[in-house]
C-alpha cells in the first residue's frame, strides 16, 4: 500500500511503498536538473505562462531571461504579422525576446485591423485606446485592402 505524507513544517513529501521508505523531496527542478532540461520543460509554456514563470524566482529568471531558445518560437508567431520589423531587429542583432517585446503590440494592433475589429469608425475620436501604432507603408497596405473587400 502507498501512502504520502507532507509535512506542514517542510516542503518534504515522504512515500511509503512496502519494501522501504524513500524521500521525495520538493525541490525546484531546475537546481537538479542540468540548465538544457530546464529549458526545455520551460519551452512548453505558453507567452503568458513563461513570463509569469520568470517572475517565480531568481534561478528562473535567469534561466528564462538567458534563454533566447524560450523566446524564438513565440517571437516567429509575430513574425507572420510584423515580418518586416521582426527581420530589421535580427538583423540588428536584437535578442529574440527585444524583438518580442518591440513587435508584440503592433502583432495584436494589425491582427484587430485585419480581423475588422475597427471597420465602423467614423473619426479618429472613435478609435479605442492601443488602436494605432507606427507600421510599415506594406502593413497599412494590407490593412487597406482588407478594409476595401469589406
Amino acid at each position: 500500500m502507498l501512502r504520502e505524507h507532507v509535512s506542514r513544517r517542510n516542503s518534504d513529501a515522504w512515500t511509503f511503498c512496502k519494501r522501504s521508505p524513500t524521500l521525495i523531496s520538493q525541490q525546484n527542478f531546475t537546481e537538479t536538473l542540468p540548465t538544457e532540461m530546464s529549458v526545455r520543460i520551460f519551452s512548453e509554456l505558453d507567452l503568458r505562462s513563461l513570463c509569469c514563470a520568470s517572475l517565480t524566482c531568481k534561478q528562473w529568471n535567469n534561466i528564462i531571461e538567458g534563454s533566447d531558445h524560450l523566446w524564438r518560437s513565440h517571437c516567429l508567431s509575430v513574425l507572420a504579422v510584423c515580418r518586416r520589423e521582426v527581420d530589421g531587429d535580427k538583423r540588428d542583432g536584437l535578442s529574440w525576446k527585444v524583438t518580442l517585446v518591440r513587435n508584440y503590440q503592433k502583432g495584436c494592433v494589425k491582427k484587430r485591423w485585419l480581423k475588422g475589429r475597427y471597420s465602423n469608425i467614423c473619426c479618429a475620436e472613435d478609435l479605442p485606446p492601443n488602436s494605432m501604432c507606427p507600421l510599415d507603408v506594406e502593413t497599412w497596405g494590407e490593412i487597406l485592402e482588407a478594409e476595401l473587400e469589406r
